[in-house]
């Protein structure tokens, strides 16, 4: 993701993303923070500017974009930033990594 100044956390999320109203991937969510996240997409071949929607957990759909795709893992920044108090939720409730 594009600004690096913002707190972000390694996860291990159940997620999905979808493209249009076709194509549905499952993914594991690595790193999480209001803006966007990365995941990996072990059979997904996305390239940056493509659109999606994507679940995290339960929370969604959230609109995002893909920023980069290398070996298997995907950047994407969201439309719009979580709410810190959905970020929270999501890695007290959610992340299989939580402490």
């Amino acid at each position: 993701m594009s600004d690096r100044s913002e707190d972000r956390h390694k996860t291990l999320i159940p997620g999905r993303y979808r493209m249009g109203k076709g194509l549905v991937r499952t993914v594991t969510i690595t790193d999480l923070s209001e803006k966007g996240c990365c995941f990996h997409d072990r059979f997904g071949r996305l390239s940056p500017g493509d659109y999606l929607t994507v679940r995290i957990g339960p929370v969604g759909p959230v609109e995002a974009s893909v920023v980069w795709h290398k070996n298997h893992i995907t950047g994407i920044e969201f439309k719009d930033k979580l709410h810190p108090s959905v970020l929270d939720h999501i890695r007290a409730h959610i992340d299989e990594k939580r402490d």
